[in-house]
């Protein structure tokens, strides 16, 4: 996007408040400060259900930090999935070192006494946007 801002003589800044709107920013919201709970010594989205949980765990035999990972990781890709043409490898590649900022920050913020390890996937194919992908885990799990 820095040829267009450059171009326009702007910054995201400026950007945000010409295309931006408030609908946009509640959304965005769920995005870059995600809430998560705890399930069966688990931690996960708010929108994971005990029957997904489960679910996971029954497929993973009890393997809690393969059901974190699983039900905890996005495409970053799939964020717009009805604007696919907006979608490219600089503007993942920027997302993704942010996103996990984020989640590390927001995970020792909410979970301070449940280390978490987030992990960024980049695909060996770069074309394969749908291969980035971003989750994490609970350190505990991982000796378990």
């Amino acid at each position: 996007m820095k040829p267009e801002l450059d171009s326009m003589g702007a910054n995201l800044e400026d950007w945000l408040s010409w295309f931006g709107n408030t609908k946009l920013m509640v959304a965005y919201s769920t995005v870059f400060w995600p809430t998560f709970k705890l399930l069966d010594d688990c931690i996960v989205g708010e929108q994971t259900t005990q029957a997904s949980f489960d679910l996971w765990r029954d497929h993973l035999k009890g393997d809690l930090r393969g059901v974190e990972s699983v039900l905890n990781h996005r495409h970053l890709a799939d964020f717009h999935t009805a604007n696919k043409e907006e979608t490219t490898l600089d503007r993942i590649r920027f997302l993704m070192p942010i996103l996990k900022e984020i989640y590390d920050a927001k995970l020792k913020w909410q979970f301070p006494d449940r280390p978490c390890k987030v992990v960024l996937f980049y695909p060996e194919d770069e074309a394969d946007l749908v291969g980035h992908q971003i989750t994490f885990w609970q350190q505990k799990h991982e000796e378990a």
